[in-house]
């Protein structure tokens, strides 16, 4: 069941995004209540991508990445869209995301799912060319690749698993629940599933196309047109596969160019080569396929107390000492451990003082342009040793008390802008007892 009908138009520097959307009713596909029903200012907001490809951006309120936000509602979030995938699917399942957005989505929708599904797979695409244990090149335990056509970075990679059992589990999968952001054209769940079909998973009867907004409707129908009839249209390009969308909130979009734009130039940022700075080992939350994708949190959370402590001049991590204002920042890809760290001291904090904010965010490698939903941009170097600039938006520093700066790398790999602010802790790969 869909509800009321609505459109909107969003005036952008480079042209104008007209929106044709319907909220989702309270109705689950498991029986769940929703902890919120969905309204479109409640989950986006609109910028200009520096992309001369697509000149715009839906920047979503609820993921934790463009926008600070709290754990607690990104939880929500990815709970309420976990719920909308119906029980007594197919199995095996593989839950995968789209780097690097949506990889911490997918890892919360993937625990949430666990709770009816708990043999269910995680694997998240990458842009990072990476290492397992068992083989030294990154090309031998590479499952497939895939490009994502509109992207600041279109490239993605997929890793197969090293151990055998997991790789069986893989390959056998009979559902594929893709998890994104959003969705505007469909063009990347057909580019995913093809790519995945070639690479083996020859035994796939289903795709759960599962994104907080789905903007994929075809562009030629009329928005009342219904969900089913707008699914046939990517239905035909995925033979022999029963397809389904589920979605907080969905639409159509259709975008003008203004006259005359003024030409724009997007950074170099489409690579999926390993910088110079090391991959530190932080447990296997997706990178390669996983069935836990909390691997590593008891560590991680060690190491962050340990770094507090010298931080913080102290010698026993207390929680009393944390300030009241504190943001968590994943970087890049890495963004489940930083994010379940920020839930854990949103908890933890909440209980003794109502006033205290713990909202979570991250790093990225997509170039926005200040405007409309982007308030504040900050530039620096990356901290893979890409040479590639990286952002942060909508982040002042002198708004928090404690910033978290959590990376995969060394700690000193960070740029020196972050080096300089006496509020900011990075916890690295070299940070506390390894």
């Amino acid at each position: 069941m869909l509800n009321k009908q609505y459109s909107t138009t969003i005036n952008l520097p480079r042209g104008t995004l007209d929106l044709t959307y319907q909220t989702n009713s309270a109705t689950t596909k498991n029986g769940a209540e929703p902890s919120n029903n969905y309204q479109l200012e409640d989950l986006l907001g609109f910028a200009q991508r520096i992309n001369p490809k697509r000149a715009f951006l839906f920047v979503s309120k609820v993921l934790g990445r463009h926008i600070p936000v709290s754990p607690s509602t990104m939880r929500h979030s990815f709970t309420d869209l976990a719920n909308l995938v119906p029980s007594d699917l197919p199995e095996p399942i593989l839950v995968i995301g789209m780097a690097e957005t949506a990889v911490g989505l997918s890892a919360g929708v993937h625990q949430a799912l666990q709770t009816r599904y708990p043999n269910a797979l995680l694997l998240n695409s990458t842009r990072h060319a990476q290492h397992d244990d068992n083989n030294d090149s990154s090309s031998d335990c590479l499952l497939t690749t895939f490009s994502e056509d509109h992207s600041h970075a279109s490239q993605h990679l997929i890793y197969q698993s090293a151990e055998q059992a997991t790789q069986a589990q893989l390959l056998a999968s009979k559902t594929l629940i893709m998890v994104d952001d959003e969705a505007s054209t469909g063009n990347t769940c057909v580019n995913v599933v093809t790519a995945l079909r070639n690479a083996g998973l020859d035994q796939l009867e289903q795709v759960h196309l599962t994104t907080l907004v789905d903007w994929s409707l075809n562009q030629s129908q009329n928005a009342a047109d219904t969900d089913d009839t707008v699914s046939d249209q990517i239905a035909k390009r995925l033979p022999n596969i029963h397809f389904q969308r589920h979605h907080l909130l969905s639409g159509a979009w259709t975008w003008t160019d203004a006259p005359n734009p003024v030409p724009i130039t997007m950074p170099s940022v489409d690579t999926t080569e390993a910088g110079s700075q090391a991959l530190g080992n932080t447990g296997n939350w997706g990178r390669f396929p996983t069935l836990d994708s909390t691997d590593g949190f008891d560590h991680y959370l060690l190491k962050f107390q340990t770094a507090f402590n010298v931080f913080n001049k102290q010698e026993q991590f207390e929680k009393e000492q944390l300030p009241q204002r504190i943001l968590v920042l994943g970087s890049n890809e890495f963004v489940w451990l930083p994010f379940l760290l920020a839930e854990w001291l949103e908890q933890h904090t909440h209980v003794d003082n109502s006033k205290n904010t713990v909202n979570f965010s991250a790093l990225t490698r997509s170039p926005i342009a200040l405007g409309g939903a982007i308030a504040t941009m900050l530039s620096f170097n990356d901290n893979y040793g890409l040479g590639m600039t990286n952002f942060a938006y909508n982040v002042d520093p002198n708004e928090w008390d404690l910033i978290v700066l959590c990376v995969e790398t060394p700690t000193d790999s960070v740029d020196a802008m972050w080096k300089g602010l006496d509020n900011v802790l990075v916890v690295g790969t070299d940070s506390g007892h390894d």
